[in-house]
């Protein structure tokens, strides 16, 4: 898990509320304000696309599913500003070079969001040293998959609703993190959590006070659209 202080500042995918997400310029935009992001895959014609949706509509100037593409395809669609979708060794690439430069570790989650990407990202992370790793899903057979292809890389099981069966579903994956939509992130549960040894990163925060709050109840972190609004809270990092 992160090194990186004592609460966590995570760019959402990348910066999104400030740079088309999950592309090139918003992780780069990101790192300028911390030192940690998250991102999410697709299985595409063999490579791992980063890109949140099922669908393209949202966030490209495609349409249909992105299962369909072909891997060309990838760089002939606009997911902002002129920006293409990457794929994930595109992405791992870009931190390696900002970790070399800043001669630490940064801090990568990546999200397992489509179907049948545990081998791949199993795969492509094999070799990478210079980041502090995450793997997460809400798809908790996906990351299943992933765990019995990797033992060690740190694994996030990803809950929008709260679930009291978390204990067993994390200990199953011997996972390190159980993390949590900020509507369900109550006190009590963050708590819980920390005091079963496990991390707690919350989802989707994008004020101070909030996360302020979220701090004080003993979260390990925030993912967070606008890591440019969270200095103060940089700052105050042990």
């Amino acid at each position: 898990m992160s090194s990186h202080g004592s609460f966590q500042i995570i760019g959402h995918r990348g910066a999104a509320g400030i740079a088309p997400e999950n592309t090139l310029t918003g992780f780069e935009i990101a790192l300028r304000y911390c030192d940690a992001v998250e991102l999410d895959v697709h299985l595409v014609d063999g490579v791992l696309a980063v890109i949140h949706d099922e669908r393209l509509e949202r966030t490209t100037d495609g349409e249909g599913f992105v299962r369909d593409l072909k891997r060309e395809q990838l760089a002939s669609l606009d997911a902002g500003d002129g920006q293409v979708i990457p794929r994930l060794d595109e992405v791992i690439e870009l931190l390696e070079r900002h970790a070399g430069l800043r001669q630490e570790k940064l801090f990568l989650n990546i999200e397992l969001k489509g179907p049948h990407t545990a081998p791949g990202v199993a795969s492509i992370i094999r070799e990478t040293k210079s980041l502090d790793l995450l793997v997460s899903s809400f798809n908790h057979g996906e990351l299943q998959d992933f765990r019995e292809l990797d033992g060690t890389t740190p694994v996030g099981v990803l809950y929008h609703r709260w679930r009291e069966s978390w204990r067993e579903t994390a200990s199953g994956l011997n996972a390190q993190a159980v993390n949590l939509s900020e509507r369900i992130a109550t006190s009590k549960r963050i708590r819980s959590i920390r005091d079963e040894g496990y991390a707690c990163y919350v989802y989707t925060v994008n004020d101070r006070e909030t996360a302020r709050r979220l701090a004080s109840f003993g979260a390990s972190g925030i993912f967070t659209d606008r890591p440019d609004l969270m200095g103060s809270l940089m700052e105050a990092r042990g």
